[in-house]
């Protein structure tokens, strides 16, 4: 994932500073010298990690810092101040015009950065807001990038606008706003071709559409995965056409973070939202403070929150809550709650945004969870809500209906009781929702056997 070896690095750090009863100047210096090489290793823009540097310093060797009484912490909490700094501050916003004002968002974007398929995301994402939206696939090279946009519209209920590829990008956006007035639309977001590197050809094609149509907005979609290479394309398009904003892809994988830190200090350009997976669904919007948070490894709660009103079905969880206080959970709210994992994005998700739980610490067996899953749905209603009743001819059958050994099935209705007794012991959901409770939880009690 994005940033676990820079998180992994920066938190060794911190652990050293918090060991320091009292700092010495040499002490920071020692400590930014570590920050400096991890941020470099990320990717960051050698200039930004100069004067990143330099800011932390100028602040952190303060009479207040290094007399204060947990010197180490107040070091930390400058370190996170300046990341998000960094970013940007506070988080941007999409700026829309009102009511049934067209307002036109040219997507650009280099080849493979994830354009065609961020266009429908953003669409899908302003539809859910209450706007009109309309596709444009003005790819005019690649049939298959106006096929793609084709299936991902459908997929997010969005209508497309194409005329192929026998006429020019900049026809084609007149064309589609010229639809967009006699059907009703507000938002049109127009589809660019890519190139694999910015050319001139590429820049003069969206100079033509900027000056045939009234673009509103010009976002930049870049490939979290190019590292350094990110800011400079940012920059080249910056300086070519302008660009309003950066939507970073693939922050997911296995990027290390370096354009996230560097862009908008380097082109003064919002990172307006970033994608983190590969469903239509995954498009956040780009919040600084929550990003230091996780790169720093104090998790995101917010973002956590957010997840789970999401994926949760307040009905079920008041259900379930009261059953939690009475310690009567059965294999059903194990089966619910698996399905509430995966929408979150999986247990590994999760635990990385948790605080304290450092996600790239911990190897989550996804195929264990599976199984996990297929011995319960193996199970009657009736075996579901009554384990009691699980005798060997009852647990062979679903060893069978799961494609498991029954050792599997016996396994589990094992973890299942442990789970049970250690909510008991915790006092019930009270104790189970602290933060002791819910590391002896996941880490003795229901969920052993997954790391």
């Amino acid at each position: 994932m994005a940033f676990e070896n820079l998180s992994e690095k920066l938190q060794n750090v911190f652990k050293k500073l918090r060991g320091k009863g009292l700092l010495t100047e040499a002490d920071v210096d020692e400590a930014l010298k570590e920050v400096r090489m991890a941020l470099l290793e990320a990717d960051v823009n050698f200039k930004v990690v100069k004067q990143f540097n330099a800011t932390v310093k100028e602040r952190a060797v303060g009479e207040d810092v290094m007399k204060s009484l947990s010197p180490g912490q107040m070091v930390i909490k400058i370190v996170n101040e300046e990341m998000i700094n960094l970013m940007g501050g506070e988080p941007c916003e999409l700026e829309l015009l009102p009511g049934m004002a067209k307002t036109i968002i040219m997507m650009a974007g280099l080849q493979g950065s994830g354009k065609t398929t961020t266009a429908a995301k953003l669409a899908g994402k302003l539809k859910e807001q209450g706007k009109r939206p309309l596709l444009v696939a003005c790819d005019i090279y690649r049939p298959a990038a106006i096929e793609q946009l084709r299936v991902n519209a459908e997929k997010v209920g969005i209508p497309l606008f194409e005329m192929g590829t026998d006429h020019k990008a900049s026809e084609i956006a007149k064309a589609a706003l010229k639809y967009a007035e006699d059907n009703n639309k507000n938002v049109i977001i127009i589809d660019t071709a890519g190139r694999l590197q910015i050319d001139d050809d590429m820049m003069a094609e969206l100079e033509e559409i900027k000056n045939t149509i009234p673009v509103t907005r010009t976002i930049l979609v870049v490939d979290a995965m190019t590292g350094q290479d990110a800011v400079n394309i940012a920059q080249g398009f910056q300086d070519r056409i302008g660009i309003d904003g950066v939507i970073l892809t693939k922050l997911d994988g296995d990027a290390r973070g370096g354009a996230a830190l560097s862009v908008r200090a380097v082109t003064g350009v919002p990172i307006i939202y970033a994608g983190m997976g590969e469903k239509l669904s995954d498009l956040e919007q780009f919040y600084p403070d929550r990003m230091a948070s996780r790169i720093l490894g104090m998790g995101d709660v917010l973002s956590l929150i957010e997840k789970a009103e999401a994926a949760v079905d307040e009905e079920e969880a008041r259900d379930m809550a009261a059953r939690l206080k009475k310690n009567d959970i059965n294999f059903e709210d194990y089966l619910i709650s698996m399905k509430q994992m995966k929408q979150m994005g999986g247990l590994a998700e999760v635990l990385k945004l948790m605080p304290g739980m450092n996600g790239s610490a911990l190897s989550i067996d996804d195929a264990k969870l599976a199984k996990m899953e297929a011995i319960i749905s193996s199970m009657t209603v009736k075996e579901r809500r009554n384990p009691k009743i699980l005798n060997p001819s009852r647990k062979n059958r679903i060893a069978k209906g799961a494609g498991v050994d029954i050792m599997e099935v016996n396994r589990m209705v094992k973890q299942f009781e442990q789970s049970r007794k250690a909510i008991k012991q915790m006092g019930g959901i009270n104790g189970m929702m602290s933060g002791k409770g819910m590391r002896g939880l996941l880490g003795k009690r229901g969920m052993k056997g997954l790391f």
